[in-house]
């Protein structure tokens, strides 16, 4: 189905749920000793509104990562305002020392983003920098004004529940530390997290995670697409559940958008948002409206986008228009 058709179907969902109410989660917040269940179904209860704020649209910068390299932060920020977005989370803190003839400071990385409007939500780093670097991340996430850092990387390496309860060990003490300098950790999942472990084929990895972290210092960044690819491979949860049973564990998600692909092996291919087939309005209203979440575009193909340009910044307008027009 060809992007304008799902926009419209989009758009209709829209107009016929405006003013009404939405599905209200029957879980109550689950705490670090229980297990997160994803099974377990909405409730009939209901209230109004969205928790996904609609004039805070974030971006992850990986998904420019071509035109950061090329034209610089103070140019890509520029646009990126115009565009509307409000909040920027980086996948590194460089661009071409070409540009400036010397390598950008973090200071001055702050001032372009306070002179376009621009918010620093949160930054991807390696896991292996927050285990030698720790200190150092807070203290440019502390410079750069932003609320949140994290890793997109997994856990663990070791698909095993010793592996993860290890590394949930391992995000708890980097988490109180971030806690004690008024940030959040936070971990961003893809799809493997989702698989069973190899040691205990009934278990699924992610939910030893969840068990094993603290909630008040560990944490998640839902990447809506990844999840539905994990449903898709490793079936028998509702990515919505995660979120409903412990909201305010995700202040952060991904919005990428899949088209169903029977041939790929996640089953979706990454498209721009508004041209896939993914339940962003069901998810929306299934999640309850117990937590606000910072709604993040990310889009992995966009630097291929044709035609280049405008190229990467291209797919960034129009998914914006269509995640603006999906929260109204």
């Amino acid at each position: 189905m060809g992007h304008s058709r799902k926009s419209f179907d989009r758009r209709d969902f829209l107009r016929a749920t405006a003013g009404t109410t939405v599905a209200l989660a029957a879980a109550s917040v689950v705490t670090g000793a229980a297990a997160g269940s994803a099974t377990a179904a909405p409730s009939t209860a209901t209230t109004s509104g969205l928790t996904i704020p609609k004039d805070r649209i974030g971006i992850q910068l990986y998904s420019i990562r071509d035109k950061v390299a090329s034209l610089g932060f103070a140019v890509v920020f520029a646009e990126l305002s115009r565009i509307g977005y409000r909040e920027v989370e980086f996948a590194g803190y460089t661009q071409d020392t070409a540009i400036l003839g010397r390598q950008i400071t973090l200071p001055e990385i702050r001032r372009l983003l306070d002179d376009n409007g621009l918010r620093a939500v949160g930054s991807h780093v390696g896991i292996g920098n927050l285990r030698t670097n720790l200190k150092a991340e807070l203290d440019a996430a502390q410079i750069l004004g932003m609320p949140h850092v994290g890793t997109a990387n997994a856990p663990s390496n070791l698909n095993t529940v010793a592996g993860y309860r290890a590394a949930a060990d391992e995000f708890n003490v980097w988490g109180a530390e971030a806690t004690a300098r008024g940030l959040k950790l936070y971990q961003h999942n893809h799809a493997g997290e989702f698989a069973f472990a190899t040691d205990q084929p009934s278990v699924r990895l992610y939910d030893v995670f969840l068990k094993n972290t603290d909630p008040r210092h560990v944490y998640l960044e839902l990447d809506i697409y990844w999840a539905y690819v994990g449903q898709y491979r490793f079936p028998g949860f509702d990515p919505a559940a995660y979120v409903r049973n412990q909201p305010y564990r995700y202040p952060l998600f991904h919005m990428k958008d899949g088209d169903a692909n029977p041939s790929n092996v996640n089953g979706f291919d990454i498209v721009e948002f508004g041209a896939g087939d993914l339940p962003y309005e069901r998810f929306i209203r299934d999640i309850g409206p117990r937590a606000a979440h910072i709604g993040i575009w990310e889009q992995d193909t966009a630097p291929n986008t044709q035609p280049n340009p405008p190229g990467s910044l291209g797919a960034a307008a129009r998914s914006f228009a269509a995640i603006d027009q999906l929260l109204r």
